[in-house]
């Protein structure tokens, strides 16, 4: 568990605003625009308001709301792959889809299999997806409400918070998944964070009206009645849906937190919280299975080598663990591309340092890594991106960043080119010194793995 101290002073974090804001992060891998947890925490912490739920209950449940989607990245390469489809927008598409029934599912699969194929590409493909559809939905909610329990347990969240991640997407009529619960036997912070999550989907789409009309419309198939009736008597509280509506729904969320159980985040929190969403980042592709991971033990073995402080090697540690969590935002459509990218899909790619960097500037607590964490794609030469900065402009820890992250890259498996020996990946780090990398940094890099047994990390099953 996550070492919590009450909140006292604001030079420790509040735990709350933390999650909030990487909370952004699951928003975009579940290509929703940013915001959508916050608001979905705004709305279901205002029906449990209508039922009688224990302080621990809400607790749990303002932190379920908050990181409801922590696996969304564990199925998206499988959702790409049997779509032929921006995993991104088949699951946007998806929090639309009235998924219980027969036409809603055929209607989203004719509107999203293979949409980029010609005709009968297409057909092929709708028939697969349908003859395995019932089949795959299961295990891939199935992966993604597992993986996003385990990795709240990870990072210290109440057992009633990962119970709730785990059935989220159970339906009262039994016709949800992962284990096709079915109405009081689902968990109830589960049954409010689904009602909830869709109502935010519609109100933004089409309006508060509408959305407590798919709310009425889904009571007994998707949603627990009762709470749909606990929703509806909200449809008078003014202040509260302008308060849904607010531009920065991260400060708006923060006056539904329980007041009597405010915590604060400690150092080791931060550790565990960049270790949780380090294991999000790497679940987005098969290819980067611990990538995240593995340049931060480069990272560590090298400012070590260097004989860098305790504190400098804890914070390069944190952004390391984080330096891709803008590739939360780029579909697997690119990630997983088995040719050479087109020079548009290189574009996208390079986006995700400046997803990085607008991600953990918000984080309190981290956001003074956000630009180091951005970095590592920056070169010598000022060729690199996002920024191209110069020389002079490059940080000691960015610079141990980029040479961490080109070497752990080359050393594992890509889609895009031949697997290679750990000669080879030194050797191309090497000739990239003095331009792209620093040669004092490959020199640590090199002494470094001299003395350890550190090993690539192999590909995800």
């Amino acid at each position: 568990m996550i070492d919590l101290v009450p909140h006292h002073t604001s030079v420790v974090p509040r735990l709350s605003d933390v999650v909030a804001a990487l909370s952004y992060a699951l928003d975009i891998t579940e290509g929703q625009p940013e915001g959508h947890a916050a608001r979905t925490c705004m709305i279901g912490m205002r029906i449990s308001r209508e039922l009688y739920l224990t302080p621990k209950q809400r607790n749990a449940l303002f932190y379920g709301l908050l990181l409801k989607d922590l696996g969304c990245s564990s199925n998206a390469a499988k959702v790409c792959y049997l779509f032929a489809a921006d995993d991104r927008h088949l699951k946007a598409e998806l929090k639309t889809a009235q998924w219980t029934g027969l036409w809603g599912r055929l209607g989203y699969l004719a509107k999203n299999v293979a949409p980029q194929a010609g005709l009968f590409a297409r057909l092929g493909r709708l028939c697969h997806v349908a003859r395995n559809g019932e089949k795959a939905a299961k295990e891939l909610v199935e992966l993604r409400c597992d993986r996003g329990a385990a990795i709240a347990l990870m990072i210290g969240m109440p057992t009633d918070t990962a119970t709730a991640i785990r059935s989220l997407d159970e339906h009262w009529n039994g016709g949800g998944h992962p284990q096709g619960l079915a109405g009081e036997n689902i968990p109830i912070l589960a049954r409010i964070a689904c009602l909830a999550q869709t109502v935010d989907v519609f109100l933004r789409r089409d309006g508060l009206a509408s959305a407590l009309a798919v709310a009425q419309r889904r009571a007994k198939t998707s949603f627990d009645p009762d709470l749909v009736k606990a929703l509806l008597a909200t449809r008078n509280d003014h202040d509260f849906w302008r308060l849904v509506h607010e531009p920065d729904p991260l400060a708006a969320a923060r006056a539904f937190e329980p007041p009597d159980q405010l915590l604060s985040a400690d150092e080791d929190a931060l550790d565990r919280l960049a270790v949780g969403f380090s294991k999000v980042v790497d679940a987005k592709s098969p290819w980067t299975f611990r990538h995240s991971e593995g340049v931060a033990d480069l990272a560590v073995g090298i400012a070590t080598t260097m004989g860098h402080s305790p504190d400098f090697i804890r914070s390069l540690r944190r952004a390391a663990l984080l330096h891709d969590i803008g590739k939360l935002g780029i579909s697997n459509l690119i990630l997983d591309k088995p040719g050479k990218l087109a020079p548009a899909e290189v574009a996208t790619m390079r986006t995700h340092t400046l997803h990085t960097r607008q991600i953990l500037s918000r984080v309190p607590g981290l956001s003074d890594l956000a630009d180091l964490a951005a970095a590592h794609h920056e070169r010598l030469d000022g060729k690199g991106y996002d920024r191209g900065v110069p020389a002079e402009r490059i940080s000691t820890e960015s610079r141990i960043l980029a040479v961490a992250d080109m070497y752990e890259a080359l050393s594992a498996k890509r889609p895009y080119r031949r697997d290679l020996t750990e000669a080879d990946a030194r050797e191309i780090v090497r000739s990239n010194t003095g331009t792209a990398i620093d040669p004092a940094m490959f020199e640590a890099l090199e002494c470094f793995l001299g003395k350890s047994d550190w090993q690539p990390c192999k590909l995800a099953a």
